[in-house]
């Protein structure tokens, strides 16, 4: 039971890799609140569903008051919620920007700008910031995400400096997933798959519960000496 009696806060925990998160949390023994513009996929007794529009600020302090108010803590924050909105740049919207901007970068802003300084008072807690192989290595038709991503990890290696400055128990860093069979991929042709595959060393995709396990890692005490780091989870691409 590594995270027995923690208070753990998912975001985009409806389905995909949020929810493989948030039920691995839960096995482990902590009270999840997984939150989500949609309502959960599945039920546990240990994960409460909240509706969450990371993008709007004003939510992001209701739900964080909520927290606070019931449970007095927040232990584990994961910033998992991100949308994409693709096109080559030259017939990239404005609305197309400013929506993945929003979400995948302000809303994680919005959270853990309340969640990392009520850690650093408790002195205890851990930030995963979900990035993406996007995030580090660029890809064509996905300037929007890849700046978010990019971004994340600039957050990142600032937060994890902020919130410990002082000596506190608190850590934060990033994990940079590769392709991950998420219902994302799920409308991807098959041969852009196979190609996704053969671009990693263990020539496959991901699944959703492997990024699960290292997000359990980063949150436990097992990686109490690691802070301000990304994993780059991605089967090995672009090695």
């Amino acid at each position: 039971m590594r995270l027995e009696n923690k208070v753990a806060l998912v975001t985009g925990g409806a389905k995909g890799i949020g929810m493989e998160i948030a039920l691995k949390f839960a096995k482990e023994g902590a009270k999840v609140i997984a939150a989500d513009m949609s309502a959960l996929s599945y039920q546990n007794d240990n994960v409460e569903g909240v509706i969450l529009n990371v993008a709007d600020n004003n939510q992001c302090k209701e739900v964080f008051d909520y927290i606070i108010e019931k449970y007095n803590r927040i232990d584990i924050l994961v910033n998992n919620a991100g949308i994409t909105r693709d096109g080559l740049t030259a017939k990239m919207t404005d609305e197309m920007w400013d929506m993945v901007i929003d979400v995948n970068l302000k809303g994680v802003f919005n959270l853990t700008r309340y969640v990392g300084p009520q850690m650093s008072k408790n002195n205890y807690g851990s930030i995963i910031n979900v990035s993406s192989v996007v995030g580090v290595f660029g890809n064509i038709g996905q300037a929007n995400y890849a700046a978010t991503k990019a971004g994340v990890l600039g957050l990142t290696k600032t937060w994890a400096k902020e919130f410990a400055r002082k000596g506190e128990n608190v850590r934060v860093n990033a994990i940079a997933p590769g392709y991950v069979m998420t219902d994302i991929l799920k409308t991807v042709p098959q041969d852009l798959l196979d190609e996704f595959a053969r671009m990693t060393m263990l020539k496959r995709l991901g699944e959703p519960e492997e990024i699960a396990n290292v997000v359990l890692f980063l949150a436990s005490d097992e990686s109490s000496y690691i802070t301000g780091q990304t994993i780059n989870a991605n089967g090995g691409m672009r090695l």
